[in-house]
């Protein structure tokens, strides 16, 4: 993940920010294709912003075309659209620059914006004014998008009340940015696919992803036990302290997954009824390899660009189940209403438990780079 941060200047570390004063930041930048409902899909950049009496000028990310994002997403002055009714003028805090976002510029991504549009599926900004007709969100609110394909790589712009989400102004702000994706995703799949209880195990490839650091801390919040998965590096060390810092039980590198010590290994430690899958090929096949009988990989996530492998003795004899997971799909097929992203949490409360994890500090948004 990588984030855009308002202030103009790059945060350092694993992940990166948007700059939401947009003055340096250019993205670098597979999946059947899908456009987005007519109800959900933002109109052109170019007519995203009306032309008044006095226009503001905001400044955005913008690709006309889908390709390589370094060449066609290019940074524009457009119009900020006056505000209507049932419209919300909305100042951009930060926005992450997620794989899914470069997807999306590629022209490989589920969903597809009518073009030309602005990037950006993710982030959190600060209501500035509203329409004589908004009642859910008051100037000074912090608000994040309900549905992917907002464009969130802009200063500001002015958007429908549906479109978006009211979260405390009290959490930090890359954790408000990223509240959305991520905690959402790591959530779903720790409780929609295996009935998992206290003291059982996951397994993850991609433990230091955006999602994977979401697992770590929701399963720890859940009393469940993670095995990650690392691709061996220079830093492991530091990247391992760090991951047990945010609640990490077991790290292992991907070699160290396939030695044969790992036998040992699962003498102490439950083996997973759970596998989560973000990399693909010769990882996943590992995963696989090391699942519990009966047990269930979730596919989210195809970093590696090959193939999940599972050999016929695993699915015969050990009756694995391989699934897949999209939190686009979830949403539409789970959550009516026009706050869809509300309802990737089982209960009400618990999206509130979220934020109040995040106000406390036990939940920590992914570092960036």
């Amino acid at each position: 993940m990588t984030y855009l941060a308002a202030s103009g200047s790059e945060l350092t570390g694993r992940n990166m920010w948007v700059c939401g004063a947009l003055c340096r930041a250019r993205a670098p930048a597979q999946l059947g294709q899908r456009r987005l409902p007519e109800s959900r899909r933002r109109r052109p950049a170019s007519a995203s912003f009306s032309a008044s009496a006095e226009p503001s000028r905001v400044r955005a990310l913008v690709y006309g075309h889908h390709g390589d994002p370094a060449k066609v997403v290019e940074l524009k002055n457009l119009e900020l659209a006056a505000v209507g009714g049932s419209d919300v003028h909305v100042k951009m805090l930060a926005a992450p620059i997620n794989p899914s976002d470069i997807n999306m510029i590629q022209g490989n991504y589920g969903l597809l914006p009518q073009l030309p549009a602005v990037g950006g599926n993710e982030g959190v900004g600060q209501v500035v004014a509203v329409g004589s007709s908004v009642t859910g969100v008051k100037p000074g609110d912090w608000v994040i998008p309900a549905n992917p394909g907002l464009g969130t790589w802009r200063t500001e712009a002015v958007f429908g009340e549906e479109e978006l989400i009211t979260v405390p102004s009290d959490i930090p702000l890359q954790c408000a940015a990223t509240l959305g994706v991520n905690p959402c995703t790591a959530y779903r799949m720790l409780v929609d696919f295996e009935r998992l209880q206290p003291g059982d195990s996951v397994i993850q490839n991609a433990s230091n992803s955006g999602v994977g650091q979401a697992v770590i801390q929701i399963a720890a919040a859940l009393g469940l036990r993670t095995i990650n998965v690392l691709r061996d590096r220079p830093d492991l060390q530091k990247l391992t302290d760090r991951l047990k810092n945010l609640g990490a039980d077991h790290i292992v590198t991907e070699e160290g997954l396939r030695k044969p010590e790992m036998k040992s290994f699962f003498k102490d430690v439950p083996q997973p009824r759970l596998a989560l899958n973000c990399v693909g090929g010769k990882s996943s096949t590992e995963l696989l390899r090391h699942l519990a009988p009966g047990g269930t990989m979730v596919t989210y996530g195809g970093m590696a660009k090959q193939p999940v492998i599972a050999s016929a003795s695993q699915l015969i004899f050990k009756d694995l189940k391989l699934r897949g997971f999209w939190l686009s799909q979830w949403k539409k097929d789970h959550s009516p209403g026009s706050m869809p992203w509300a309802g990737c949490w089982a209960q009400p409360g618990q999206l509130e438990e979220m934020v109040e994890a995040e106000r406390l500090g036990p939940g920590t948004a992914p570092a960036c780079r």
